[in-house]
């Protein structure tokens, strides 16, 4: 078994690993006990009450975050027609039609998210085991499929970030970078947690949130008041 290495038993040792922090008093300490020398990024993970395993307890969705992620996602879209402007005109990086399929069928995966128009869903359907492993198949449940694709091209660039309950029933998701002003990463945490509450399936019984944990890319989790939190929602 690997041991951790000096600065993370460092970070470690900052924060009390049995107490459940308020999530303002967890956002700062994460941002005071990161060691990288990188701007690292700030995830939340949540552990849920529903098993996944049952489609009406599927738990997805997607949030802009009032500040944004950090850094601007590179977005392809797949489009025709007055689409390709429209698309171009809201700052995509790549958008083209049958052709861009290929390119990624033939192994190009430059870019963080994919927005295809439904009338070309066919085409793209064949990118499914592409694309779906990396979490980045457009779906219409997370607007990704749509005929308004300047609309989706701006959300996903101001920091839209999309969450799904994973098979053991946890959401991992980012809501920032560690050096971002507090006030601006505090926001932003509390957008994700929100969302991730107001998802809720109707079909969910008894605690639907069973725990909480924010991190830094690096360190190490500190464990956040769940109920302090759903206060707020």
């Amino acid at each position: 078994m690997s041991k951790a290495g000096k600065n993370y038993a460092k970070a470690a040792a900052a924060r009390d690993a049995a107490k459940l922090y308020r999530l303002d008093e967890a956002v700062p300490l994460v941002q005071k006990i990161a060691f990288a020398k990188f701007d690292e990024t700030v995830e939340i993970s949540m552990k849920l009450g529903v098993d996944p395993k049952h489609a009406d307890q599927m738990v997805r969705g997607t949030v802009v975050l009032p500040n944004g992620l950090g850094k601007s996602k590179r977005v392809v879209v797949i489009a025709s027609g007055e689409k390709v402007k429209e698309a171009r005109d809201a700052g995509a990086d790549e958008v083209g039609g049958e052709e861009i399929v290929e390119k990624i069928a033939g192994g190009w995966m430059d870019f963080d998210a994919v927005v295809a128009t439904p009338d070309l869903m066919r085409s793209v359907g064949k990118l499914g085991k592409v694309l779906g492993p990396r979490g980045l198949m457009p779906n219409p449940k997370t607007g990704t499929v749509t005929f308004d694709v300047g609309k989706a091209v701006k959300e996903i660039k101001a920091g839209k970030v999309e969450f799904r309950v994973d098979k053991t029933g946890i959401i991992h998701a980012p809501c920032g970078k560690v050096k971002f002003e507090e006030k601006s990463l505090l926001e932003n945490a509390r957008a994700l947690i929100d969302a991730v509450l107001r998802a809720k399936p109707a079909s969910s019984k008894g605690k639907y949130v069973k725990s909480i944990s924010i991190s830094s890319t690096m360190g190490p989790g500190i464990w956040v008041d769940e109920t302090s939190v759903a206060a707020q929602a």
